[in-house]
């Protein structure tokens, strides 16, 4: 399975590694340090070839169950949370054991999505992301457990890692779980009769026709759906994708012959842009009229406040808001240059009657991107 995009990602000078909570563990769903070195072996291949590696792991949460004396998966949130501060000493450890073979450093970052959302914090992790880098440490990235709220999450690490990989500017995101790459339907349920199909790429949205994604096992979160996701998001802002089992690491890793490769988006999406589309969290919404939609979406023109027709939520110059249809469906996203106590005085009216202070865009073309 030779393409150019497998080729960009086996050639590929700064990866992003994600390992999925079922590549770590036994199907008993017991931590399993064995594989971990089995997967820190070939990592530590791809950086002798050259490249740098960042590893977005999962596997905290499980790797506390032993230890806590738990006989599966907690359910509630204080749980899993106790679970995972217990279980994040152990994992990172079992990675520095790992790496220490090589005589290699790691570092720990623990980042939930309020970090990558909110732009300061976003930046510092990026910051601490590069210097690890700079310094020949293996960064090891996971989702904080022990903070994060149950409903304010990434989705077991598949979107964080995307959002790694462009954080860091990856040349390529390589996602290593349980499934050997993207089927048409689940190959655990497949027949004769009714056989899965195997998708080795996808250059666009109809590779994806007739595909039924599932949802994650019993120890990890994710599944087919968040991977898909992912793979889908990091594609867009122009990141090269591999999904792909982690008992094929070694061949993902160095050839990039396996699995199910994602095409990325021919330009790059700048690191701005990416943020307010994906990463931001949303402080309110703008509804706009026919005319506003229209300069907005296709001809990409900055929204002027004459095309607003009601807002809502409470923000603030520089927050990110999403823009609205009249039928309330999102249309784009962006960073908002008024208060919205000030932007509701505006609402409807043209620029020249406006103030001087008040003639800039509500939301400049530079700072929006449409969905």
């Amino acid at each position: 399975m030779n393409s150019v995009h497998r080729a960009a990602i086996r050639d590929a000078r700064s990866v992003v590694v994600k390992i999925g909570t079922t590549a770590l563990t036994t199907p008993a769903g017991v931590f399993d340090t064995g594989r971990l070195q089995h997967l820190a072996d070939a990592i530590e291949a791809r950086m002798k070839s050259g490249s740098d590696v960042v590893i977005v792991s999962s596997g905290a949460i499980a790797a506390g169950i032993e230890p806590l004396g738990l006989t599966k998966r907690p359910t509630d949130l204080a749980t899993k949370q106790a679970a995972a501060s217990v279980g994040q000493v152990a994992l990172v450890n079992s990675w520095s054991a790992a790496f220490g073979r090589y005589d290699r450093t790691v570092g720990q970052v623990l980042l939930t999505a309020h970090d990558i959302s909110m732009r300061v914090q976003h930046t510092n992790a990026q910051r601490t992301l590069d210097r690890l880098r700079a310094l020949h440490a293996v960064a090891i990235v996971n989702e904080n457990d022990t903070v994060a709220t149950n409903e304010i999450r990434f989705g077991d690490n598949d979107r964080l890692s995307a959002l790694v990989a462009h954080l860091v500017g990856a040349d390529a995101l390589i996602l290593l779980s349980d499934i050997d790459g993207l089927y048409d339907g689940d190959p655990r349920k497949a027949s004769k009769d009714n056989p899965a199909r195997f998708i080795p790429e996808v250059a666009g949205p109809d590779d994806l026709d007739g595909v039924t994604a599932g949802r994650g096992s019993n120890l990890g979160t994710g599944g087919m759906v968040s991977k898909l996701s992912s793979a889908l998001l990091a594609a867009d802002a122009g990141v090269p994708v591999l999904l792909a089992a982690a008992s094929d690491a070694a061949a993902a890793l160095e050839t990039a012959s396996v699995g199910t490769v994602f095409a990325p988006r021919k330009e790059r999406m700048s690191a701005r842009r990416f943020w307010v589309r994906y990463a931001a969290e949303s402080s309110g919404a703008l509804t706009l009229d026919a005319g506003a939609v229209k300069a907005v979406v296709q001809q990409r023109r900055s929204l002027l406040p004459a095309g607003i027709t009601s807002l809502s939520g409470r923000f603030y110059g520089g927050d990110v808001v999403e823009l609205r249809d009249q039928d309330a469906t999102m249309v784009a996203r962006g960073v908002v240059a008024y208060d919205a106590a000030e932007l509701a005085t505006m609402l409807g009216r043209s620029t020249a009657d406006l103030p001087a202070e008040m003639r800039r865009p509500a939301v400049h073309a530079d700072d929006l991107v449409a969905v």
